[in-house]
């Protein structure tokens, strides 16, 4: 029975310790855990920018010349496809060198009408009839599902290095085929234009804003700073903190935020480059880059948009607690866009980085790095089929760009809510496009329609800002503390029970270890020493002495200093011989 009673407290004790290290084993590898807060605070809030763009990134009647050619082509494909015909309309032709160098390139990369199966296709530039070799890709998910491939339109692309490498791009929508392949080409002309000459074909601020509030106070031009975007012509942004002042403003509501009335002015859009009407907008901080084409918002004409917002600061935790970064100098990417690090600004400048390596020229779309030239046909003849292979390289993961860039740990966001009515309204239409007209009327000699105009307003809903952060779930503190309380929950063990158990199991083990390996090594022939047990306090009695050393003996009490103390007998004692 004792026996079972020992190894049962022993399995208890083997189990309770068990416990006890694999709780505080789960401590150990969640101690790098993170705990979310979120604080809501209302105060006076600083008002972000607000960057604005034409839909039309260039005026329409400046661009002919450029793109005279482009236009024809694109007017007789609609016109052999769809039978769409605008009649026998001139159309200015201006450069030599646009025309020549647009000719060679719609010889080039023509448009083509697909049939017998992606087996022959049509030739647009000729309508000759041409064996399609090479892959195909198709733009359009429904196109697998198609039967019919009659109605498929596409372009092929080629390696002039290699002419069996080639590429056909199809779409099930003529509409997006012809829209892409005129893309392609417009990118190819706008490319060779220089940036001076850009930003006078398209719009300035004058052409762009009609009338400017902010904050219950008029605004003008002069609140607005301007920046050439690539795809989106001469942008303006609203308080863009460039000569070192950014507005705030201390009361929501939609009175007291950006209220400005644009010129949109439809009648001269490019109709093969754009399909909507209005402007796109993009709320951003004073550091980051505005990516229109990426998260930019479209508003329409003939209408009010308001625009709330809520303001959101976040900021995580970086290694090891996530796979974030702080200031982006960790990435091995140069950043092209001379702003504060983010994801997207990474992603581009990665790409931009490939295509230069790769192709030889820069993408249009995104800044140049040093040293390096915009890709057009003249110079760089391969670039086209070379920018495609390499968009669906990077579109599948396989540049390495998602694997390299990363999330930035501090970033502000305005979460924004869009509301759209009517405007004007039927009944005050007719005043105000006369004085909308009048006010313009120096430099427009027509007078404005509803469908020329949008209203926007951009404001705080409230000026409460969250702040969302995360904070470490385990200090060193609160992992001891753990730690202690399994040790008390299962053991009931204190720090003093812990400072024992060590003192036991290891400096005691260490030192009877140590005694014994020397008693090994010296104490075999002392015949006291002989078991195995450690001496004790009879057997050291028992030792023997050294052989050279004498035996210690107890000295006999010496009695005569007795007598030196005492000479003279005590009165008391001799009464007591007397008697």
């Amino acid at each position: 029975r004792g026996r079972l009673r020992r190894l049962l407290w022993i399995l208890l004790t083997l189990s309770a310790v068990g416990l006890i290290l694999w709780q505080c084993a789960e401590l150990l590898m969640n101690y790098y855990s993170a705990s979310v807060s979120v604080t809501v605070q209302f105060q006076k809030l600083p008002f972000p920018a607000v960057t604005i763009c034409n839909i039309n990134p260039y005026k329409y009647s400046s661009m002919k010349e450029y793109l005279s050619e482009l236009d024809k082509e694109t007017k007789k494909a609609l016109e052999t496809f769809y039978g769409f015909s605008e009649g026998k309309s001139k159309v200015r032709r201006s450069v030599d060198e646009w025309n020549s160098t647009g000719s060679d390139l719609f010889e080039q990369i023509p448009l083509l009408k697909v049939e017998d199966f992606f087996r022959t296709a049509t030739d647009l530039h000729t309508g000759q009839k041409r064996k399609i070799e090479g892959s195909v890709f198709h733009k359009d998910s429904s196109i697998v599902n198609s039967g019919d491939s009659n109605d498929i339109i596409g372009f092929q692309l080629c390696d002039t290095n290699n002419s069996s490498q080639c590429a056909l791009y199809t779409f099930s929508s003529g509409v997006n085929a012809i829209q892409e392949w005129y893309k392609l080409h417009y990118m190819n002309i706008m490319a060779q234009i220089p940036l001076e000459t850009k930003e006078k074909l398209s719009y300035s601020a004058d052409d762009l804003l009609l009338t400017c509030f902010f904050d219950g106070l008029s605004c003008d031009k002069r609140h607005f700073t301007r920046f050439h975007h690539p795809l989106h012509g001469n942008c303006y942004t609203f308080n863009s903190g460039e000569n070192g002042t950014v507005l705030s403003t201390s009361t929501g509501g939609s009175e007291y935020g950006l209220q400005v009335v644009l010129y949109i002015d439809e009648a001269d859009y490019n109709p093969f480059l754009v399909t909507s009407t209005g402007a796109k907008i993009i709320v951003h901080d004073q550091n980051e880059y505005p990516f229109i084409e990426d998260i930019g918002t479209e508003i329409e004409t003939a209408a009010a948009t308001s625009i709330g917002m809520h303001f959101t600061r976040s900021r995580k935790l970086s290694k090891p607690y996530s796979d974030c970064t702080e200031t982006g100098d960790d990435i091995p990417v140069e950043n092209l866009y001379n702003k504060s690090y983010s994801l997207q600004i990474c992603l581009h400048s990665c790409f931009q980085k490939a295509m230069v390596d790769s192709c030889g020229c820069a993408q249009y779309a995104q800044p140049l790095p040093a040293g390096a030239e915009y890709c057009n046909y003249k110079k760089n003849p391969n670039w086209m089929y070379c920018y495609y292979r390499l968009h669906e390289k990077f579109v599948k993961e396989q540049l390495g760009c998602q694997q390299i860039c990363k999330d930035a740990c501090s970033f502000k966001e305005w979460a924004l809510t869009t509301s759209i009515a009517q405007w004007p309204s039927t009944v005050s239409e007719d005043w105000m496009l006369r004085v909308l007209s009048w006010d313009k009327g120096q430099k427009l000699n027509k007078k404005l329609n509803k469908t020329d105009l949008a209203n926007l307003m951009v404001f705080y809903k409230d000026l409460n800002e969250r702040f969302i952060s995360e904070n470490p779930a385990n200090t060193l503190v609160i992992l001891l503390s753990n730690f202690g309380g399994q040790l008390g929950l299962w053991m009931s063990c204190s720090v003093v029970c812990v400072i024992e158990i060590v003192e036991v199991f290891f400096i005691d083990s260490l030192s009877i270890v140590m005694r014994r390996q020397d008693v090994e090594r010296h104490g075999h022939d002392n015949p006291v020493c002989i078991d195995e047990d450690l001496p004790t306090f009879n057997t050291a009695l028992r030792l023997p002495l050294p052989q050279d050393s004498p035996l210690p003996r107890t000295p006999p009490p010496n009695y005569s200093t007795l007598r030196h103390a005492f000479t003279e007998q005590l009165p008391d004692t001799l009464e007591l011989g007397q008697h």
